[in-house]
């Protein structure tokens, strides 16, 4: 079976409500500054480009993003890496864990709990979709043990049935071949 190698810029989840970056350029600022960093032009290129994203993303695809929309002015990887974590503290973006040994990032909008994750595992796309039951899983099965929950989540690992019919992968947007994991 041949490797592949898979163009991270694809993983994908489009978003229905857009980030208010006002309000979430507000947060950022105040949240540097509480943790005692300034904020520069690098950081704040770097927010606008993270909030803005539409698509499930990487810390260097990212990089290449921003690098890509400073008209000239140079954003290094470390400050990518460095302004990530921080966003994510402040509840501005989610880290979401695929398994892969890479983290993909999202803005994250509102407080909802309650999104399931499902990852193609032949082209590492994200899929997120609606999970009400979930709070309630998780209440019952906490209390049950006399514990109370502080974060959850659900993912789903699946291989797509039409890449393994045909060898093409419509949701990928290109022809992957299956991958072992």
């Amino acid at each position: 079976m041949a490797s592949v190698t898979v163009d991270r810029s694809r993983v994908a989840v489009k978003h229905s409500k857009p980030v208010s970056t006002p309000k979430a350029r507000e947060t950022f600022e105040h949240f540097l500054k509480l943790k005692g960093l300034r904020v520069t032009e690098q950081r704040r290129a770097i927010f606008e480009t993270a909030i803005s994203q539409k698509e499930h993303f990487t810390a260097d695809v990212l990089l290449e993003r921003v690098r890509a929309l400073a008209k000239g002015k140079y954003v290094s990887r470390a400050t990518v890496y460095r302004t990530l974590p921080v966003m994510t503290e402040s509840s501005l973006l989610r880290e979401v864990d695929i398994g892969s040994g890479e983290k993909f990032y999202t803005p994250h909008i509102g407080n909802n709990s309650q999104i399931a994750q499902v990852v193609c595992m032949d082209c590492d796309k994200i899929f997120e979709i609606s999970a009400p039951f979930m709070d309630w899983y998780g209440s019952t099965v906490s209390s049950k043990l006399g514990l109370t929950p502080v974060a959850q989540r659900l993912q789903v690992s699946a291989r797509c049935d039409i890449l393994k019919a045909t060898g093409t992968c419509a949701k990928a947007g290109s022809p992957h071949l299956i991958r072992k994991r």
